[in-house]
């Protein structure tokens, strides 16, 4: 049998195949501008708060883009090194936690090899994956709380603690769940209530109410952050892993080892002690402004070791060494997720590999405005882009790397995590709606109130203006 760094390797690039890659798209659309910041501080000079307030919380922009600084490699490949890197981490620490729990190989593999197939699985109602196909500070922190607790298991609390603050230095949310998570454990070890961890609840951050305005709107159109308003198969994901971990943790199925009861079983308080947090902070409008925390999101540990252990589980009792069993399971799983990530990027190339061309017009034009305009050039276009037909929810600095007024989608999110930005959010927002319908004096006047230099409209250009870019959906013009 090949060595298991082969075969993690062999099976990483199985999983970027399977799930493709995207640069830019979704949440990236906030990480991605940061790590170009870093790699180039001429970038952004204009609307930088709306990417960087995320980034000034964590290492992980500094991470990235210094080592593309560094390296003098193009950055869009070293941001596609780093996610490969991710994922090969992922399923290294999910190897090692499988060795915790289980003793046969089959099961230590089948359990990676789930992991890897189901990458692209929603947790439940928080918009998250169990590892995104684009890179965020969570495709680090992931990797990192796992190695956290292989670390704890094993007894080693020191590298237990190291890896642990990494991950809060990678994304202080994802380190403070995972610190919740080890502490349950830790008070199932020594048989102790939950009262201390309970009383840690007084030291929350004090978020102060979001009155009314465009803070509280974009607060709002977050509806993940409230589970009042979560659909029924939402709960259902939420109660039926809880449900199945705590099964394995009374059970203890054969030819399985401690660990694996003792993670199934801190994992149950674990998860139902955030869900009634959840729903504590989304009834009282006092208590709105804590949603911020996003509780639920701690599910996407609870998910992800979950994952894990079914996959060793089937390995152990179901496919063991069977040729065909591996087959017969892990290729239709696959297929079904590979036809699953092209529905939600239709337009877009399954796998953006750095440096290829694209046929989708938003990237295409992106992609001339980064090769043929000025690095201090501030753009406008239409607020709501990210979900317009064909840009599959590419960001624009992102992928153009120009300065451009605040949008809609992404940029809201910003201002739902920090409430400070909605006066200027609002003022950006409003000043270019509608701009692909703009005339001469809808120009004039965001000019007055903005830097814009340039323009990027659905169809053909406005009149009076000079585009030397135009393809079949979009123009981009000069001022």
């Amino acid at each position: 049998m090949k060595s298991a760094p082969a075969m993690l390797g062999a099976i990483t690039v199985a999983a970027v195949l399977v799930h493709g890659y995207h640069l830019g798209v979704d949440d990236a659309a906030i990480y991605v501008p940061a790590i170009k910041r870093v790699a180039d501080p001429g970038l952004y000079p204009f609307g930088e708060q709306f990417f960087m307030s995320h980034a000034h919380l964590s290492v992980f922009a500094l991470l990235v883009g210094g080592s593309a600084r560094l390296s003098h490699l193009p950055v869009d490949a070293v941001i596609f090194a780093w996610h490969v890197l991710s994922i090969f981490a992922l399923l290294l620490a999910a190897w090692q936690l499988l060795g915790c729990c289980f003793e046969s190989r089959a099961a230590r593999w089948s359990g990676v090899a789930l992991l890897a197939a189901t990458l692209s699985v929603p947790v439940t109602g928080t918009a998250l994956a169990i590892m995104d196909p684009y890179l965020t500070a969570r495709s680090l922190s992931t990797p990192a709380t796992l190695f956290a607790i292989v670390y704890y298991l094993s007894g080693r609390l020191r590298w237990a603690a190291a890896w642990l603050l990494l991950t809060a230095a990678l994304h202080p949310q994802m380190g403070m769940y995972g610190a919740c998570f080890l502490g349950c454990m830790e008070v199932a070890r020594r048989r102790q209530s939950l009262h201390g961890l309970a009383m840690g609840l007084a030291f929350l951050p004090n978020f102060a109410p979001v009155g009314a305005g465009p803070a509280r709107d974009c607060l709002l159109s977050r509806s993940f952050f409230f589970v009042n308003t979560w659909m029924w198969y939402e709960w259902v994901g939420v109660f039926a892993p809880v449900a199945l971990l705590w099964w394995f943790s009374v059970t203890r199925p054969r030819r399985t080892l401690p660990a694996f009861r003792e993670l199934a079983a801190g994992l149950v308080p674990f998860g139902l002690g955030f869900t009634a947090l959840a729903v504590i902070l989304s009834i009282p409008a006092s208590l709105e402004g804590y949603t911020r925390l996003q509780p639920m999101r701690s599910f996407h540990l609870l998910y992800v070791v979950l994952f894990i252990l079914i996959g060793g589980l089937i390995g152990e009792y179901a496919i063991k060494a069977s040729a065909w069993r591996w087959t017969a399971l892990f290729v239709p799983l696959g297929l079904g997720m590979l036809i699953m990530q092209d529905a939600t990027f239709p337009a877009s190339q399954h796998v953006e590999w750095p440096g290829s061309t694209n046929d989708n017009s938003w990237i295409s034009a992106f992609m001339w405005i980064r090769s043929h305009t000025p690095k201090e050039a501030v753009f406008a276009l239409d607020a709501d882009y990210m979900v317009q037909p064909g840009d599959d929810t590419h960001g624009f600095r992102a992928v153009a790397e120009r300065s451009v007024l605040a949008d809609r989608v992404k940029d809201s999110g910003a201002v739902s995590l920090f409430p400070q930005l909605a006066p200027e959010w609002e003022r950006q927002v409003l000043a270019d709606r509608g701009l692909d319908h703009f005339v001469a004096a809808d120009f004039r006047k965001l000019v007055s109130l903005y830097p814009v230099t340039w323009i990027l409209m659905v169809g053909r250009g406005a009149p009076g203006l000079i585009c030397p870019y135009q393809n079949r959906d979009l123009a981009v013009c000069r001022m």
